[in-house]
């Protein structure tokens, strides 16, 4: 283990989640340190791995039955050397500190990535937004965004929908903010379309990680035709995953949430997909209801004394974890492997752990982590705040275009910064190390800040 990171474990003991983000960044950067001894000169790696400033507030509000209720909210602004922090809002009972600053840390090179000026944040609370009423939800967002206000602004900070955080969400949020503000800006992205929100921004995250997909099975001259695909989770980046994988002739047989999954071996075609949307976005039910309309598909309760998923233990051609972090273990792996599975890319952040990450390295399948795979919902909020600074709005085809672009190039950036240190079709290193250079040169430029 490195002495900065010891230092950086050291400073904040209890930050698991944290320390994993860092440890796999500190990891691969090592040849560019060693290049760069000015890299370490400059304290890069303590200063990178510090956030700019780190907000936690009190958000009290009032339920449906006149009780009052009290959570906590965050906000991480990580590092602003390349332009505004950007970065999602997650709504959910296990946000911490720790989770929050690993995200945010991945955000920064994620974003650096992504060719936009933006910068790295993240923020949220430990709200959970399940089983609550409209109004519920609504004044949860009156009252959180009654603090966040003072320290957003669409030159500052903009941010986002995360897990628990859609366009309702967001809709709340933003007319709180118009009010305390008494202006109407760009502060948040994922925005109704007809009120400042780009076309694509909700498909984005998912579209983007199947145009990273097919970029790197490109590299083997292939393409998504015929492949049996794996997907987790049935929020946001699933369903567009899915919905775009069937655009270029793939076949989905899984879906997932909290409880459980699903294995559908027909496969799940536009009708069954817009049931699950039906059902998840409408309806706010859970996955096991999909069997009652196709009972061909099997249901699968997640048992949390098992070591592994089964749903990674399905023969497959290819997975797009989309749930949440460390969802795919050493043994997940395995069985990944084991089944056929040779393209793994990551539509939620830090899905596998490093052991898992290990093996798809030793295997040399075509592995791509969050932070390229993912950053396609973060490139379409930085095309949002282009339109709105604009006054414009695109069409859907040309953000659409601009998203296969902008994937294009992050994949580009992977394969030459992996080849430049020598660790070609290592996509992990390729990326850490492509956005990892690009931030440090900025914070360099600017000085001791």
């Amino acid at each position: 283990m490195s002495e900065e990171l010891n230092r950086i474990i050291d400073k904040d003991p209890d930050q698991k989640e944290f320390h994993q983000a860092v440890r796999e960044v500190i990891d691969t950067v090592q040849p560019v340190l060693d290049r760069h001894p000015e890299y370490r000169q400059a304290r890069i790696l303590e200063r990178i791995a510090e956030p700019e400033r780190t907000i936690i507030f009190r958000v009290p509000w009032m339920d449906d039955a006149g009780r009052i209720q009290v959570n906590r909210g965050f906000r991480i602004q990580m590092n602003s050397a390349i332009g505004p922090y950007k970065g999602g809002l997650r709504f959910h009972p296990s946000v911490n500190l720790s989770i929050l600053k690993f995200l945010a840390f991945e955000q920064v090179f994620k974003n650096a990535l992504t060719t936009l000026p933006m910068g790295g944040g993240k923020g949220g609370s430990d709200f959970d937004p399940k089983g609550k009423s409209d109004n519920e939800v609504m004044r949860f967002c009156q009252a959180f965004m009654s603090e966040l206000y003072r320290h957003i602004g669409p030159n500052t900070d903009v941010p986002a929908g995360d897990i628990g955080v859609g366009g309702r969400e967001i809709g709340y949020m933003f007319g709180m903010y118009k009010k305390l503000t008494n202006e109407v800006t760009g502060v948040l992205t994922g925005k109704g379309i007809n009120w400042g929100g780009s076309l694509i921004r909700p498909e984005a995250t998912g579209y983007g990680c199947v145009y990273f997909a097919t970029e790197m099975l490109a590299t083997r001259n292939e393409t998504l035709e015929g492949k049996t695909c794996l997907v987790s989770g049935s929020g946001n980046v699933a369903q567009y995953t899915v919905e775009k994988i069937l655009d270029l002739g793939g076949k989905v047989v899984t879906l997932s949430d909290s409880s459980g999954f699903i294995h559908d071996e027909k496969g799940i075609d536009r009708e069954k997909l817009a049931h699950v949307m039906e059902l998840k976005n409408t309806r706010r039910s859970r996955i096991k209801e999909y069997v009652e309309k196709y009972p061909e598909a099997v249901y699968t309760e997640f048992d949390s004394s098992m070591d592994h998923n089964p749903l990674w233990d399905i023969k497959a051609d290819c997975a797009f974890p989309s749930a949440t972090q460390n969802e795919i273990n050493e043994k997940d792996a395995a069985n990944l492997i084991e089944n056929g599975v040779y393209v793994v890319a990551e539509g939620s952040n830090m899905p596998s752990t490093p052991e898992a990450v290990d093996i798809f390295l030793d295997q040399k399948i075509l592995y791509a982590p969050g932070k390229a795979a993912n950053a396609g919902g973060v490139s379409v909020s930085g095309l949002e705040m282009s339109q709105n600074s604009m006054r414009i709005k695109w069409t859907r085809k040309e953000v659409d275009d601009r998203l296969k672009q902008i994937m294009k190039s992050i994949h580009t950036s992977c394969v030459d910064a992996a080849a430049e240190y020598e660790q070609a079709g290592n996509y992990v290193v390729g990326a850490n190390i492509a956005g990892f250079v690009k931030v440090v040169n900025a914070m360099i430029d600017q000085g001791l800040v």
